[in-house]
């Protein structure tokens, strides 16, 4: 996939989604006694969500097989509406946001790290994963970051996607 290729898919997107854990998170989680007790967020993914809300009105929303309170506080902060906590079938649960919102598979955008999250991959017009994504994804994405999950991979979707609209 060229750059100029990822640009022409990336003007159709009206919807970002993403996965959580190594996408806004560096795949860590610290537990204690009780379970999860916290993740680390980038704040500069949560300006990106602001950014494509404000200057393209592109909706964004989070597809996690978590049951995380600590994502549903993060997206309630960020105002993200499109929260799916603990799914097990990405691909069925875009289908269900697809014909909800009228949308059509080229116009939305995911970031994913990992194998379960190849089949949403696919089936999107903008497949992007972090730098340090499993490389099985490689066939599957058409814009690989340079930083990291929860190191702002997230924003730097989001700036392409602006870029790619102006």
């Amino acid at each position: 996939m060229t750059a100029d290729e990822a640009i022409q898919r990336a003007k159709k997107i009206k919807l970002l989604l993403t996965d959580s854990d190594g996408v806004l998170t560096d795949n860590g989680v610290y537990y204690g006694a009780s379970g999860e007790v916290m993740k680390r967020f980038s704040i500069r993914d949560g300006m990106g969500v602001e950014r494509l809300r404000t200057i393209c009105q592109i909706e964004t929303g989070i597809i996690t097989g978590e049951m995380s309170p600590s994502v549903a506080t993060r997206a309630e902060k960020l105002k993200i509406t499109e929260l799916h906590l603990g799914v097990s079938n990405k691909l069925e649960r875009l289908a269900d946001i697809l014909q909800r919102k009228g949308l059509k598979p080229e116009e939305v955008a995911f970031i994913g790290d990992d194998v379960n999250d190849l089949e949403i991959l696919k089936a999107v017009g903008l497949a992007c994963s972090p730098s340090d994504g499993m490389d099985l994804l490689d066939h599957a994405i058409h814009y690989r970051c340079t930083v990291k999950g929860g190191e702002g991979c997230f924003r730097e979707v989001a700036e392409f996607i602006i870029k790619s609209k102006s």
